[in-house]
């Protein structure tokens, strides 16, 4: 029994002082283990001066710069046309003649009865040299070519109402029109566009007002053309702001050269406000805990949390306005596992920077 509580006593007297040990070397061994883990490989850039925008963003809708529905003036049978859909056409250029017989008959008309009305005022003028005819006999000649002549611009015209031109240079659209069909005065003929320049109308949001004006830069994008950018600038201010919207109609100029672009279209606008140079980062290198926005850098082989302010984004790039200067270096891969003041080691890596450059700005 006395054996038993001995061996007892022994026992207990092991585990208080294993516990005793642990507790005064566990914290050294623990430190000891966090100064001798190794230095974690990263990459690291340094920041980069270039061209920002700050921009707003929108969507609209196109139209012709002039756009018109052609329509006959009189009635008449079709004997010339040159509607084909899709098709340029010059200013002035013949798109359709009506049957114009009887307007070419009344126009010889007209110039001969004007004809014979000159003839017989200059006849009158002369005797009237001679006193052998009075005033008034040759006033009333000389109204009744005045009435002639009046006559005679009114066949002309009638004559000309046959013939549609187009008005100016565009684009032909769809017709149901054929040779011999007889229209009525009035009838649509087919719509004419101009296409080389497009309007695009859309709206900005009242808070941009004192940052927008004529002549600001837009760029278009169609997702029918996701490849492709469209150029223009702002043309147009609205007067009014929209109570509803809260925002202001504005309307820009395209550029169309290729014709891609029809009337009705939906197009994005990315309307330019202001530019300017200003320092950027790699988007991937920004921290974000709740509020605060923060990055690491490489200073003599530590890892130092610096807090920043952003502003304009691109893909992969991002405005820093506050907390970095040129001659830090950024770290943009490893730093999710990283503490400030952990040992870091920054190895070259192309790869791990984006290939492209600040470009485009902040949403709106």
């Amino acid at each position: 029994m006395v054996k038993q509580w001995l061996i007892a006593l022994v026992l207990v007297a092991l585990a208080a002082g294993g516990a005793f040990s642990w507790q005064h070397f566990a914290p050294e061994e623990a430190e000891s283990a966090r100064t001798e883990r190794p230095a974690s490989k990263v990459n690291a850039i340094s920041p980069s001066m270039e061209m920002v925008r700050d921009s707003v963003n929108a969507v609209g809708n196109l139209r012709a710069l002039d756009q018109v529905e052609l329509t006959t003036e009189v009635s008449g049978r079709v004997v010339e046309m040159n509607l084909d859909s899709g098709k340029r056409v010059s200013r002035g250029q013949l798109l359709l003649r009506l049957d114009d017989r009887q307007a070419r008959a009344d126009l010889q008309v007209a110039e001969a009865t004007l004809a014979d009305a000159r003839r017989q005022l200059e006849r009158a003028q002369r005797l009237q040299n001679n006193n052998s005819i009075s005033q008034a006999q040759v006033d009333e000649l000389r109204t009744a070519m005045d009435v002639a002549d009046a006559q005679r611009e009114s066949a002309r015209t009638r004559l000309d109402n046959h013939r549609i031109e187009a008005p100016f240079e565009g684009v032909i659209g769809l017709s149901d029109i054929s040779l011999g069909t007889y229209l009525g005065s009035g009838t649509s003929v087919t719509t004419l566009d101009s296409t080389d320049r497009m309007e695009l109308g859309f709206s900005i949001p009242e808070r941009f007002l004192g940052q927008i004006q004529v002549g600001q830069m837009v760029r278009g994008s169609s997702p029918a053309y996701p490849d492709d950018g469209f150029q223009g600038q702002l043309v147009e201010l609205g007067t009014r702001v929209n109570e509803l919207s809260r925002t202001l109609p504005v309307r820009a100029v395209i550029d169309n050269p290729d014709g891609k672009l029809r009337p009705g279209q939906f197009m994005s606008a990315n309307l330019t406000l202001r530019e300017r140079e200003a320092l950027v980062i790699p988007e991937q290198a920004v921290m974000i805990r709740g509020s605060d926005k923060y990055v690491f850098i490489a200073e003599d082989g530590v890892a130092r949390r610096m807090s920043v302010s952003l502003g304009s984004r691109s893909p992969g790039w991002v405005e820093v306005s506050d907390g970095l200067s040129r001659e830090d270096k950024v770290i943009i891969t490893g730093q999710d596992r990283l503490s400030s003041g952990d040992r870091v080691d920054v190895v070259d890596d192309d790869k791990a920077i984006p290939d492209n450059r600040f470009a485009t700005s902040r949403e709106s």
